[in-house]
């Protein structure tokens, strides 16, 4: 009911239906019309016969013939004498007036429902009164005909557009979501799937033709990119750890000179943080590409989470922090163990840097329905509203953060991996302090990223 082609389908017989509703009215209108005035033409014509027979013939005659036609005629005739006695034919009702009129005849002995008759009346030259009538028998007849074949035609109609819309919704689902399982296969890390022609050359041909060079070009690029990226690792790397190296040998033979000393040591820890970023930036750049999800097991996170929680709850207790954990055991996902274990880690790294002594961390793991819920919240200082949706960004710090020691990259891994794992992550007021919340669906294997600050 939701597709476009079923809606569409179901717009045209609307509007068809409306239509030929319209033309069965007008149709309606115009038989009985016509049967009316056949009706009234027949009666009038009958009268004018018989108004000729009394003056050619006498009337004598007139009451034989219409003693006649009373018994042969479809039409029902009514002759009465100048005092209003009936002296001949078989009309059941007598007008009260002359000229036209429609009146409804009396029920039948037997039950039969009153019949309605169309009555033409006069006066003729002797005195007398000559009704001749026709009831609306075959004129109800042939409307209920119509109406009924109208309305089994309107059903067969409706019953046909809506097979007709279920089949076009049929095929045109099967090609759409050909393209959407393609999308999804490249969404979850198979750059190299492709959307199958069907050789018809039609718009779904032409669409899918056209999304197949799109997706060659962007390959190419990706390719591009991670070739440059491996080409700047390369470039780089190596000098950075040439430096590293010299920095280190001029650093054993400066001995005894303390300015010397403290500038190379300066030079290395800077050399060493170069380092770290460029790693980190890579690594994020091939998470985010989807390069990493042929690590994925089913895994148990519960002792994954545990394993994190007790390699941070003793650095945590050497600050002056407590860190506590509620993990539901036995939860398992789908995932990269690695990968997820450094998410973790960044936010627990995260929260210790950025909190006070005496702060409280917990680490909570539990299951909702189909989703897995986990969090990281703390009671420190927290981050303003308007700096939430800006935290996992690349390089993005807090000022109250400048002077603490990092790369601004942790939360931009944590964001890359959630992505690839297709897990939410929002951040929210913990009222004091901050709550980030990791929702897994357990039912899927791969996803895009997805943010929601709160």
């Amino acid at each position: 009911m939701r597709t476009a082609s079923f809606g569409l389908a179901i717009l045209y017989a609307s509007l068809f239906a409306a239509s030929a509703a319209i033309l069965g009215v007008i149709v309606y209108w115009t038989v009985q019309t016509s049967l009316e005035q056949q009706m009234t033409t027949r009666i009038a014509t009958e009268v004018e016969l018989l108004k000729e027979e009394l003056r050619s013939e006498g009337q004598a005659e007139l009451l034989e013939e219409v003693d006649r036609r009373s018994n042969f005629s479809a039409l029902e005739y009514l002759l009465l004498d100048s005092q209003g006695n009936r002296i001949a034919g078989n009309l059941p009702v007598v007008p009260a007036t002359l000229g036209w009129s429609d009146i409804s005849g009396p029920i039948g002995t037997r039950g039969e429902a009153a019949r309605m008759f169309r009555i033409r009346s006069i006066l003729l030259d002797n005195g007398m009164r000559l009704a001749v009538a026709d009831d609306f028998g075959s004129i109800d007849y042939m409307r209920h005909a119509l109406l009924e074949a109208s309305g089994w035609a309107f059903i067969s109609f409706l019953v046909l557009c809506l097979a007709g819309g279920l089949l076009l919704s049929h095929g045109f689902l099967r090609r759409v979501d050909t393209i959407r399982r393609t999308a999804e296969e490249i969404i979850g890390g198979e750059l190299g799937s492709r959307i199958p022609l069907r050789g018809t050359n039609d718009n779904f041909d032409l669409l899918s033709r056209t999304l197949n060079q799109m997706l060659d070009r962007i390959q190419v690029l990706m390719d591009g990119m991670k070739q440059m990226s491996s080409d700047i690792a390369h470039a780089l790397r190596t000098p950075l750890s040439r430096l590293q190296q010299k920095l280190e040998a001029a650093h054993n033979h400066s001995q005894g000179n303390t300015n010397c000393e403290s500038a190379i040591d300066s030079a290395q820890i800077e050399t060493e943080r170069i380092l770290d970023t460029f790693s980190a930036l890579l690594r994020i750049a091939q998470i985010e590409v989807g390069a990493r999800n042929a690590g994925f097991r089913e895994i148990d996170i519960s002792t994954l989470f545990e394993t994190v929680f007790d390699a941070y709850a003793a650095a945590a207790d050497d600050e002056g922090k407590v860190m506590t954990a509620n993990i539901e055991p036995s939860i398992t996902a789908l995932g990269d163990k690695e990968l997820l274990t450094e998410m973790l880690a960044n936010l627990l790294d995260n929260a210790m840097r950025h909190t006070p002594k005496d702060v409280h961390i917990e680490v909570s793991l539990t299951r909702e329905h189909s989703q897995i819920v986990a969090t990281v919240a703390d009671n420190g200082l927290g981050v303003p509203q308007e700096a939430r949706d800006r935290i996992f960004q690349r390089f993005y710090r807090l000022e109250r953060s400048a002077k603490i020691e990092g790369n601004g990259l942790g939360l931009s891994l944590v964001a890359a991996v959630a992505g690839l794992h297709g897990v939410q992550l929002s951040v929210e007021d913990n009222a004091p302090g901050l709550r980030v919340t990791m929702r897994f669906d357990a039912s899927a294997k791969s996803a895009r990223k997805s943010i929601a600050p709160h």
